[in-house]
């Protein structure tokens, strides 16, 4: 981590549906340290620059650049940087136990503060910054709930796993497609769509995943692209289409437009309308 650079904490506020929200931390410190604290909900995090020393159960424990760091709600901690070290940096999500166990029975213990897991490291980090940066409730509860059961799973104890498994998911997920279709600009939240079918929301994501090989927001966000294709055919522009098709502005749309079709909007407009002459 470059040294000088100013000390922040910047947070932001993932929506999960009506009445639900996750924080998220993004925070660089070179000096800072922590007062023994503690969180009411679960801590997750990942250190993404420098090393920090945290201590935590009467250990003193060491986290570098990719260590996923899981500390349990009510438990006092302190964090600074390690010594010699010219700071460190993290991003971290603070779930509270019911959305910590969608995927089980009860909330699963976290023995280890310090957790060497490259891919789902990756994931938390990549995750957390997009959802930084988007107002998308389906998209935070797409991603959010599946993230933290693989966590649980893989690295929890003293929890019963809901079955992955769940009977008629092909019609499960073609009924959730269908919805999402019919309500493309304000989609249901999964969390209301799952109550509907007595699942949870990671099971419902199970279901979709499975069928449609990916998750809900990232079907939707296409299936909106497609529609604004025919919009742009049209002669609309890039700024009056996005609403119309779901997008929470023209930077939403661009975003996904480049990511399925590889052109912006606007290059995509011209190009087509320069054909057609």
């Amino acid at each position: 981590m470059e040294s000088g650079l100013e000390e922040r904490a910047d947070w932001a506020l993932a929506c999960l549906g009506p009445g639900q929200s996750l924080h998220l931390l993004h925070a660089r410190f070179e000096r800072h340290e922590f007062a023994p604290h503690a969180h009411e909900e679960l801590t997750v995090g990942v250190t993404v620059g420098g090393e920090e020393i945290i201590d935590y159960r009467g250990e003193r424990v060491r986290s570098g650049i990719g260590s996923i760091v899981v500390l349990m709600p009510d438990e006092a901690h302190t964090g600074r940087p390690a010594s010699g070290c010219e700071g460190y940096a993290y991003r971290s999500m603070y779930p509270g136990a019911a959305l910590m166990s969608e995927g089980s029975v009860g909330l699963p213990n976290f023995r280890d503060a310090v957790i060497d897991d490259p891919e789902l490291s990756t994931a938390l980090r990549v995750a957390h910054s997009e959802l930084s940066l988007t107002d998308d409730p389906l998209e935070t509860e797409s991603r959010i709930p599946w993230l933290l059961t693989a966590l649980a799973r893989r690295h929890g104890s003293g929890v019963l796993c809901v079955p992955d498994r769940v009977v008629g998911a092909r019609g499960i997920a073609v009924g959730v497609r269908d919805r999402l279709v019919e309500a493309v600009v304000e989609p249901p939240s999964l969390a209301e769509l799952a109550g509907e079918l007595g699942l949870s929301r990671y099971q419902l994501l199970r279901a979709f995943r499975d069928t449609f090989g990916m998750p809900p927001y990232a079907w939707l966000a296409q299936h909106r692209v497609m529609r604004a294709r025919t919009l742009l055919e049209a002669g609309m522009k890039p700024a009056e289409v996005a609403g119309l098709v779901g997008f929470a502005d023209q930077a939403h749309l661009t975003r996904w437009f480049r990511r399925v079709t590889g052109a912006t909007p606007a290059a995509y407009r011209n190009s087509v309308q320069d054909g057609s002459r």
